[in-house]
């Protein structure tokens, strides 16, 4: 089917890293965070550093590769080859659908704050999740465009009252509150990687402007753009409101609360500021689920263009998006929503973060990797060699130290679901062999 080609703007393409990163994360993350203890703050702060290496790897690789989608298959292919690119499309599509439903939860965790029975009636949660994935699931099928401009906006209202609570809260911050350094017993390394991993879940979309390339105006200048501004605007959010949030909301409050920003704006102003950040936070885990389920359909589209994903996920619309690849993932999205029911929202919060970060953490691995390789077979000068090598090599250090902290467990399930991509791979190789 002939598409018509839909192209975005640098706004657009930041507000999608941004809106991508900030999603439910900052808003339900400190509430599992307090209780590691104010060590948390340092692995937010170790967190972004890293993440900025990862970002600026992504932002040097879409110079090399432009006006190509697919973000790290495409940079993977570029230096291991077909099978490394199959296994980050398919590690990175599983986290995406998994994680997908993280934001979700998020957004029912916000809306909860205003229904009550959200946090009690399972199934009436329920229903409302799947109402928001297949909301954004018709969104994202009417093309590029349309999903852009809902990033926008709601990228603006979700960093409005996250702002708001970071600068007045000052005024109102009080040290008492501050949890213990390190509450876990174990060692300060161990708990720092741990935390690290938790807290890299709120940073991963840092590639996100990478993916839709061909839907970008000017990609090779849009693109590494969008990628540094998002990167580093979320990071001042990040680091900024959760140190005043730990001094704000006392810590015996801030874990069982599922809403820990409208807890905290409850504090300064009361009941009707802590509304208002409450719809931040569901407005913010709309626009990610939004913005990931955009790209939900782009790493299949990628890799079934090249033969590695099946044929019906390059199928596109008369707009132009990859709509059957995005309705897969959708009903994907829906079956890990329905079988992470059972706890209460910050216990699977934190169950599906620690394993859609490890099957996108491989992706990242891979493309810093590939990322050193393309250095070395452009032979460029040596002072720009030193630096792409030295930045690639602090980059794969980070991404290997946070698969660490994962945990066995994690990585031993995150393992599997890698591994059960190869033989969909011997599928489509003999496919390839047939039509040649």
């Amino acid at each position: 089917m002939k598409s018509k080609k839909q192209q975005v703007g640098l706004i657009t393409a930041t507000s999608l890293v941004v809106g991508n990163m900030i999603g439910g994360g900052i808003y339900v993350l400190p509430a599992a965070l307090a209780g590691y203890g104010s060590i948390s703050i340092l692995a937010w702060i170790l967190t972004a550093l890293g993440s900025i290496f990862l970002a600026k790897v992504f932002s040097n690789f879409s110079k090399l590769v432009i006006n190509k989608s697919g973000g790290p298959y495409v940079f993977t292919k570029e230096g291991f080859g077909d099978f490394s690119a199959f296994l980050v499309a398919w590690g990175y599509w599983i986290s995406i659908w998994v994680g997908n439903a993280a934001m979700a939860l998020a957004a029912i965790s916000g809306l909860s704050y205003f229904i009550p029975a959200l946090e009690t009636n399972k199934a009436f949660s329920v229903l409302t999740g799947l109402g928001f994935i297949w909301f954004f699931t018709w969104v994202n099928s009417r093309g590029v465009k349309a999903s852009g401009r809902i990033q926008v906006v709601t990228t603006l209202f979700k960093i409005l009252p996250l702002l708001g609570v970071i600068i007045i809260g000052v005024f109102y911050f009080d040290t008492a509150n501050f949890p213990a350094f390190n509450l876990t017993g174990e060692s300060d390394l161990k708990t720092v990687a741990t935390v690290a991993t938790i807290t890299l879940y709120a940073f991963l979309g840092v590639e996100s402007a990478t993916i839709p390339a061909e839907n970008i105006k000017d990609p090779g200048v849009t693109v590494p753009k969008a990628t540094m501004y998002g990167t580093f605007i979320t990071t001042l959010i990040y680091v900024l409101g959760t140190i005043v949030l730990f001094g704000l909301v006392p810590a015996d409050v801030l874990k069982g609360s599922p809403t820990p920003f409208a807890e905290a704006s409850h504090l300064i102003g009361g009941s009707y500021s802590g509304y208002i950040v409450a719809a931040g936070a569901t407005i913010s885990g709309l626009g990610a689920l939004n913005g990931w389920i955009l790209v939900s359909g782009q790493i299949p589209l990628a890799a079934a263009r090249d033969q590695l994903f099946p044929r019906v996920f390059k199928n596109e619309n008369t707009k132009g998006a990859p709509a059957m690849g995005i309705v897969i993932g959708s009903i994907l999205t829906s079956i890990v929503l329905l079988m992470n029911f059972s706890d209460g929202l910050v216990e699977q919060f934190e169950f599906i973060i620690l394993l859609t970060t490890l099957t996108a953490l491989i992706p990242y691995l891979f493309t810093t990797a590939s990322y050193a390789l393309v250095l070395i077979e452009n032979r460029l000068g040596a002072p720009k060699f030193v630096r792409g090598m030295v930045l690639a090599m602090l980059a794969f250090s980070y991404a290997l130290w946070t698969i660490y902290g994962s945990g066995s467990d994690t990585v031993f399930y995150g393992f599997l679901l890698l591994m059960g991509g190869i033989p969909f791979y011997v599928l489509m190789k003999y496919n390839q062999k047939k039509q040649e």
